[in-house]
């Protein structure tokens, strides 16, 4: 059970988004679902947002990720630490119930067991949607929010300090798996809840958020960056 719900905690957006991952966009479709979806809601404060989120290369923070599951009585919660590289990906670090890591870049997800000692990898080839959901999520987490303007109608509100977002399907593929993404933070994410098609939800909140300009060597060596 633990190893399910260990690949559920690190695999969680790329589960849910691995339907929008799979449709190819190219860069005219893009602007022009961007100028669409972005003016239907507050543009402005989206621009601003993705600025603020934009600002740091790397983030280091807690997490506690809290799953509903129709097929669960109780809810399962984990909590751990993320870190987080725009251009190189995420590890993330489960410290409770058990302990586990899990290295999500382009090339696929890798599973550690607390000794550190590799359990698994999933290539991107073999994973279907990783790859394209990795550069998604670190260009979300990362500011840049025209990726997912194709595939969502985007809805702000708040100010750049305290801001809350939603983004909805407007693609039928998307939406037999998705039904809403909400955001909110301020300079950093404080918290994504993801509301499947299904019913499941998934909620992440991330505190003591901190901005790193270089991973440690031993991160480097995880995220296979020389």
């Amino acid at each position: 059970m633990a190893t399910v719900n260990g690949r559920r905690a690190a695999m969680v957006l790329a589960i849910a988004l691995a339907g929008a991952a799979a449709l190819p966009l190219s860069a005219s479709a893009s602007a022009s679902a961007s100028a669409t979806t972005a003016t239907a809601g507050n543009t402005a404060l989206v621009s601003q947002i993705a600025a603020h989120l934009a600002q740091a290369k790397g983030i280091r923070a807690q997490f506690t990720q809290t799953q509903t599951l129709a097929a669960m009585k109780q809810p399962l919660v984990s909590s751990g630490a993320l870190l987080f590289f725009r251009e190189r990906g995420a590890i993330w670090q489960i410290d409770t119930p058990y302990k586990a890591t899990y290295v999500i870049t382009d090339a696929g997800v890798t599973q550690l067991n607390a000794a550190g000692q590799r359990v698994s990898t999933r290539s991107a080839q073999g994973a279907r949607g990783v790859a394209q959901v990795s550069k998604m999520m670190r260009a979300m987490l990362g500011g840049d929010l025209s990726a997912l303007y194709s595939q969502f109608d985007v809805q702000a509100d708040g100010t750049p300090a305290q801001w809350r977002m939603r983004l909805t399907p407007n693609q039928p593929q998307i939406a037999q798996a998705i039904k809403s993404l909400e955001m909110d933070g301020g300079d950093y994410l404080q918290g994504l809840r993801i509301t499947l098609a299904n019913g499941d939800v998934t909620k992440l909140d991330f505190i003591n958020s901190v901005a790193v300009a270089e991973p440690t060597p031993a991160e480097r060596s995880l995220l296979g960056a020389p």
